[in-house]
């Protein structure tokens, strides 16, 4: 019997094949245009929130629309820290993408930030955890295929 030999990469792969490797962040005191500017020049949909060098929340399209948009601010007058999202849900350089798409499906949200104790990593989105599950059971796939016509 031939072993199937596909492996559940960590976060940390994921974020390590990522095509931007710099960790993108703004601060608390940014515009909230600041961070749509950075946010659109990088194709992303959210930004870690840094103070000091500490991890304070993060700030996302979602945010900009439940809280500028809808509630008829200016983004060039108000502050990220006004409507960024300040209870962080943080993920392990360890963990498995599955483990990362429970939570983002449980809890609604689509980023979050990957930890390594206290170091901050870098972030995953949902898109990133399901083009790794359907890697994953492509791979999957192929190697049963191979099993069943071995």
């Amino acid at each position: 019997m031939k072993k199937t030999n596909t492996k559940t990469r960590t976060l940390l792969e994921i974020i390590n094949d990522k095509d931007i490797q710099e960790l993108l962040t703004v601060t608390p005191k940014s515009t909230v245009i600041d961070a749509l500017t950075i946010m659109a020049k990088f194709k992303i949909g959210a930004l870690i929130v840094l103070k000091e060098e500490k991890m304070v929340g993060i700030v996302s399209e979602r945010d900009y629309a439940r809280e500028i948009i809808l509630e008829g601010k200016s983004s060039k007058n108000t502050t990220v820290e006004e409507i960024m999202t300040k209870k962080v849900l943080t993920l392990s350089a360890e963990d498995k993408f599955e483990k990362g798409l429970e939570i983002m499906t449980q809890k609604r949200i689509r980023h979050m930030p990957v930890m390594d104790g206290k170091k901050l990593l870098g972030m995953v989105s949902q898109g990133d955890l399901v083009k790794e599950m359907i890697g994953y059971q492509k791979e999957l796939i192929k190697e049963l295929e191979a099993f069943v016509y071995w």
